[in-house]
């Protein structure tokens, strides 16, 4: 199977032979590995005042910098971050990969309409609008899954893209930033529409949020997301128990301690990684990652010590 058919079939829970799915969100460590600069990382300024040459030699360079990852880390998915705010210059990256590698990757984007946290500067002012002002929030929250869902539309016409990566981050180690009723206000309805919007155009849906969400679990699977990332054992979050309480409704990602990846033991961190695949694998439904990405300033030799603990152990022979 392609790396495609095997993420396909992960978030269907479907069984698989060979390898557990692998991928990461986002894999910044490209200067060390390739020697390029991340492409979400890029100043493109000057966009707009490049030919259409130097445009798509930009273009060209930052899909390899995804595939050139990938192929040397074996993921099945590639998480696209374009560097510019222009659709043109999306479709052709999507295109440029899609023209090198085929079917290979299951492709996917940034797309979730949904209210995330808000920064420091904007926190309190949110809070209050949430008791204040409900109505007009509501019409913001309406008026992004409605704008987000005309946009997919567009790319579900050429083919070109396979799911979303619904990256609103909800909650902070302890607990969610929205209490459960409020949650049900001001995401659940819009979370809920998105990903049936984007599951009627073909496209799968994998919510993303850090932290504790074990209070607000069932609302976030009831919306019907194909699968859940990143399971963050930081935020107190058990693969095993959700395995067992949610593993028939939803494929599972990720929950390899980022935190012990940078700063625990060898042991620690060998410990951890056969954890998740222990926990993670039985049944099907699970695709291996960190509890977030592969951030700057991760050991790249952590990373790679965790990929070949993958290699050796995530294999569906009956290990675990």
């Amino acid at each position: 199977m392609t790396g495609k058919e095997k993420m396909q079939r992960a978030l269907r829970r479907e069984p698989i032979t060979g390898h557990v799915p692998h991928f990461e969100l986002v894999f910044f460590l490209t200067m060390e590995v390739l020697g390029k600069v991340h492409p979400e990382h890029r100043s493109m300024h000057q966009w707009n005042q490049m030919s259409a040459k130097e445009r798509e030699l930009h273009l060209q360079d930052q899909a390899s910098c995804y595939i050139d990852v990938a192929e040397k880390y074996s993921h099945s998915a590639i998480f696209v971050h374009p560097c510019v705010r222009d659709c043109d210059a999306l479709r052709r990256l999507l295109e440029i990969i899609r023209e090198r590698t085929g079917d290979e990757y299951f492709l996917m984007m940034h797309g979730d309409p949904t209210f995330s946290i808000p920064d420091g500067d904007h926190m309190v002012d949110f809070s209050v609008r949430m008791y204040e002002d409900a109505k007009t929030l509501c019409e913001t929250a309406q008026r992004r899954t409605d704008s987000a869902l005309e946009a997919a539309n567009m790319l579900a016409k050429t083919g070109l893209l396979d799911g979303y990566a619904l990256c609103a981050d909800y909650c902070f180690n302890h607990n969610p930033f929205f209490s459960p009723e409020l949650f049900d206000v001001f995401i659940t309805p819009y979370l809920k529409q998105a990903i049936a919007g984007y599951r009627e155009m073909g496209f799968f849906s994998i919510k993303h949020t850090d932290g504790n969400i074990m209070p607000i679990i069932d609302q976030m699977i009831d919306c019907g997301p194909d699968a859940l990332h990143s399971l963050d054992p930081q935020g107190g979050v058990d693969l095993k128990l959700v395995k067992e309480c949610y593993g028939r409704r939803v494929c599972l990602i990720g929950n390899v301690n980022c935190g012990l990846l940078q700063t625990g033991t060898e042991e620690q961190v060998r410990a951890d990684v056969l954890r998740s695949l222990r926990d993670g694998m039985p049944g099907f439904g699970y695709v291996f990652s960190t509890s977030n990405c592969v951030y700057s300033g991760l050991a790249l030799q952590r990373y790679e010590f965790m990929h070949a603990l993958w290699r050796e152990h995530g294999v569906y022979q009956g290990n675990f």
